[in-house]
């Protein structure tokens, strides 16, 4: 995952030449993965921040859409820059991945781009949406049915946690099953209520959820809730982000840099947590 701030234009513009260089880099006729995919340059979705508004993300989805078809990359618009309902949900658009995109494109010609898959880069994803939270949590075991039975309990589509998308699946590096989620509304599902209710699951299968890992970074208020969760009495603002990085399990598989991680953080901000 990339993350970029700046003025759309310039995003616009960074995401082209990223997508024109993954184009004549990357094959996936070669690729093979786990994680849900329609090409080499998979999702690029723009989030409106500080100042910035929706209307704005997606006049600039669509300005990147027209780039990236022009390199006969085909594909759809999702969230707020959606063409059609059912598109706004990403799941939908990836729906068929790399291997049943020429069939989907049969089906529903592209908002950008060729009727035909690239032959090498497939196809994208362009959308405008509020920011989300990638965080993926390590079971105690190695058993990936299970990652994908507790991923399914998560999941709102399911009937579990609302705003959560949830998968599970095998981490090569850490040598364990993993449900990764997906936050798509952290104001009403944050973090700490994703950890707690796995635990509670994995442990009625007697197992443990040994740690977790941020995909990209957080808005500070998803730190804030942790902290006023976890540490409601606190004495200083350093006993409050040790607790919510503790609590999330952030530091447990790998080591977490606040500073570089929250998004205000990362811009050199200094609001307190």
């Amino acid at each position: 995952m990339i993350t970029c701030f700046a003025p759309p234009e310039a995003i616009v513009e960074a995401a082209a030449r990223g997508v024109a260089q993954a184009v004549t880099t990357l094959d996936m006729r070669q690729h093979h993965g786990v994680h849900p995919r329609l090409g080499a340059a998979d999702v690029l979705p723009f989030v409106p921040w500080q100042g910035v508004t929706m209307h704005d993300a997606v006049l600039a989805a669509q300005a990147l859409g027209e780039r990236v078809g022009a390199l006969g990359v085909p594909g759809w618009f999702y969230g707020a820059a959606a063409t059609a309902a059912h598109r706004r949900l990403l799941h939908e658009v990836r729906r068929g991945e790399w291997e049943g995109l020429a069939e989907k494109l049969l089906r529903e010609p592209p908002d950008f781009g060729p009727n035909t898959p690239h032959p090498t880069a497939g196809g994208a994803a362009i959308g405008a949406r509020d920011v989300l939270i990638a965080f993926n949590l390590c079971l105690s075991t190695q058993d990936v049915r299970v990652a994908r039975r507790l991923a399914r309990s998560l999941r709102e589509l399911a009937g579990g946690l609302p705003a959560v998308r949830a998968i599970g699946w095998w981490h090569e590096g850490y040598g364990c099953a993993q449900v990764s989620t997906n936050l798509v509304d952290w104001r009403v599902t944050p973090p700490h209520v994703v950890v707690e209710r796995l635990k509670v699951l994995a442990a009625e299968l007697g197992l443990e959820v040994t740690g977790a890992e941020l995909i990209g970074l957080l808005p500070l208020g998803a730190l804030q809730a942790a902290a006023d969760f976890y540490a409601p009495d606190a004495p200083d603002a350093d006993a409050r982000l040790h607790a919510a990085v503790g609590g999330l399990g952030l530091s447990q598989i790998r080591p977490f840099h606040p500073r570089a991680k929250v998004i205000e953080w990362a811009l050199g901000g200094l609001e307190p947590l």
